[in-house]
């Protein structure tokens, strides 16, 4: 469960409310361009509730989501400024801090990776772990996403390095499917319903999974924060009504997939989501569910997690000193938490 300390965030919600918040929704929309790497995937499913819904109307934002091929290219739309707000991996808060760029979450909405490794299942009696991943064709949303470092950290734990196999970028959705049908790849790193799929069908067998808090405690050994919605500092104090809104409406959308049957969410999403199969989705949805975030808080041991993740896997991080707490700005959730019904 979560590790943030309750007095501390009843202290912040007190000083939150003092200043100036949404006392209900907005009722001009407002435009907004948000990036995201692989929206079908669970890992981003709070973005599309809150789009499917109607909850970014509902704050008064006309939200115009950019699908790209990964996370990494959705963090490069921010800092190239085609979008104003992602919905990607904690992760690369941390990365831009390292080269001086103060890119800051706002509200959490995994509390654990939910990514899976597994490998084609005719491989399984030679690849019985990450040890075995060398010389390997690994799949992953995009180089460089949360996907990869995830792999990473395996095969690092099991005494290998990421030039050790050969990464490739397969997307999400039926394009990331269609790559270990076809034999593509030899291992894959993805999330559900890419991964629910793969498994009914039969084509991989799982070898680490970080759904569950017991998965992810054995890969990290710790809570490790994952999908958030992330956002230029500059963007937060010139416009902090637009990024207040956004957070708003994701923890509406968290509220109700806490509240929601995992049928109620599969009819909420486009039925593509379903990968041609709703009743598998909706297993997909199941496992998945406790990795939601109950608080949009993330918790300062998983966020040092994920740093030291990343100093340990990453010679551009080996040396960097970020300060890991101005990563996340948690004022815009709980005012979220006060104000939205």
């Amino acid at each position: 469960m979560m590790e943030f300390d309750r007095r501390r965030v009843m202290a912040l919600a007190g000083s939150a409310i003092a200043g100036a918040a949404l006392n209900g929704p907005a009722r001009a929309q407002n435009k907004l361009m948000m990036g995201v790497g692989g929206k079908p995937l669970l890992y981003y499913l709070p973005l599309t509730i809150a789009e499917r819904k109607g909850f970014f109307k509902e704050f008064g934002l006309d939200a115009d989501i950019n699908d790209f091929a990964g996370g990494a290219k959705s963090l490069q739309a921010l800092v190239g400024g085609s979008v104003e707000i992602v919905a990607g991996a904690y992760e690369h808060t941390l990365r831009m801090h390292a080269k001086n760029q103060d890119i800051r979450a706002v509200i959490e909405m995994l509390r654990f990776p939910t990514i899976v490794i597994g490998v084609r299942k005719d491989l399984v009696g030679k690849v019985k772990s990450a040890a075995d991943f060398k010389g390997l064709k690994i799949g992953v949303t995009a180089p460089g996403s949360s996907t990869y470092i995830t792999c990473v950290a395996a095969m690092a734990k099991a005494g290998l390095k990421a030039a050790d196999a050969s990464f490739i970028g397969i997307g999400g959705g039926a394009s990331a499917v269609a790559a270990m049908k076809k034999g593509e790849i030899d291992v894959i790193s993805h999330l559900d319903p890419v991964i629910a799929k793969l498994e009914q069908d039969g084509d991989i067998a799982v070898l680490i999974d970080t759904r569950t808090e017991k998965g992810t405690f054995d890969l990290f050994g710790g809570t490790n924060p994952a999908s958030c919605l992330y956002v230029k500092q500059e963007t937060i104090e010139k416009n902090p009504a637009l990024v207040q809104a956004s957070v708003n409406a994701i923890y509406k959308a968290l509220r109700w997939i806490g509240k929601a049957k995992p049928e109620e969410i599969a009819d909420a999403v486009p039925e593509a989501y379903h990968l041609g199969d709703k009743a598998l989705y909706i297993r997909a949805v199941k496992a998945s569910l406790p990795a939601f975030s109950e608080t949009g808080i993330m918790s300062p041991a998983g966020m040092k997690s994920v740093y030291d993740t990343l100093k340990a896997l990453d010679s551009e991080m080996a040396n960097a000193n970020v300060e890991v707490a101005k990563t996340f700005t948690p004022t815009f959730a709980l005012k979220a938490a006060q104000s939205v019904t």
